[in-house]
């Protein structure tokens, strides 16, 4: 089967294996061409053979030299060719075994590039590989000497970039480890995320900020530039009040750690009218993971001295 004649992924699925064999190294051979059009048809090919089987993606592998031919291709100045070698990068990583192999300090740096300068197509792609690299844990330090953070931090100062989400959700999963968050905080992330909080970008987007500055206040730097950003009890009171519940898990969850900390965090929020009953409402109405920490934190407005915050008598009662 030539690549000209190359079938949909159903006939692809049943294939034998040396057929599929046989057909992904014919379209490695044509991703080699130097006629542009076979060369784009060969790696849409591989996009679609890659897409419906584990074993099409081990298949792609064994063939010699396969996974540098696709990384030099997404270095192409040719968009389209650039961001069809990203995808058939990106669906070779979802097996785990891959993942590893497809992580070498090169290819950090080529992606670390394609974040700063690429089209927003190719940040999106980039940072979707970066963040299914990251899922393996061994991968994550990589990243994080790579210089990976710092790119992913400054690219989400940009006004409605378009990649925003996956650039979020690859910092989510590079946050999972320690020495990342560090990096994180300390090249200004939390200003970053709250400014994607407090923006009107959308909801969902705040939603995973939250996710990623809930795992910067697990550790004691992360949680003492929260505690010192102006107005974050307001900001995270605000977004009680909104209608995402993944933001509001996340705020109460930020909220949880400011008042286990700071005396000063508990007084600004007792000391907001609406406080107490964005938190009532939420514990009755919220998702499971918002009523239960919604309830943690009633109880430490319970437990806490009332007398000691100014206004807080009066705001409780009538609430």
């Amino acid at each position: 089967m030539s690549v000209a004649s190359f079938q949909s992924s159903s006939s692809m699925r049943s294939m034998s294996v040396a057929t599929a064999h046989k057909t992904i190294t014919e379209c490695i051979a044509g991703a080699r061409s130097d006629a542009h059009e076979v060369q784009e048809k060969a790696l849409q090919n591989l996009v679609t053979v890659t897409q419906v089987s584990p074993l099409h993606r081990n298949l792609l592998v064994q063939v010699d030299g396969s996974i540098s031919i696709l990384i030099d291709l997404s270095k192409s100045s040719f968009s389209t060719v650039q961001s069809l070698s990203l995808s058939i990068l990106f669906n070779l990583s979802l097996n785990h075994d891959m993942k590893k192999l497809l992580a070498s300090m090169e290819n950090i740096y080529h992606l670390n590039t394609l974040i700063s300068l690429g089209s927003p197509e190719t940040v999106k792609l980039s940072a979707s590989l970066i963040c299914s690299l990251a899922m393996l844990d061994k991968n994550k330090a990589k990243f994080g000497v790579a210089g990976t953070i710092q790119l992913l931090v400054r690219a989400l100062k940009v006004p409605n970039i378009p990649a925003a989400h996956h650039l979020l959700c690859s910092l989510a999963e590079l946050g999972q480890f320690h020495g990342n968050c560090t990096v994180a905080v300390r090249s200004g992330a939390i200003q970053v995320l709250i400014g994607v909080v407090e923006s009107a970008s959308g909801e969902d987007l705040a939603g995973t900020a939250l996710v990623v500055l809930g795992l910067l206040a697990r550790f004691e730097e992360g949680l003492r530039a929260l505690i010192k950003t102006d107005r974050i009890v307001i900001s995270m009171v605000n977004v009680l009040k909104g209608r995402c519940m993944l933001s509001k898990e996340g705020a109460t969850e930020i909220l949880l750690r400011l008042f286990d900390e700071s005396e000063d965090c508990l007084s600004d929020a007792l000391k907001l009218p609406e406080f107490f009953g964005v938190v009532a409402d939420l514990s009755v109405r919220g998702s499971p993971k918002a009523r239960e920490r919604a309830s943690l934190l009633m109880n430490k407005i319970m437990n806490s001295d009332f007398d000691t915050y100014s206004n807080a008598d009066s705001v409780y009662s009538q609430w």
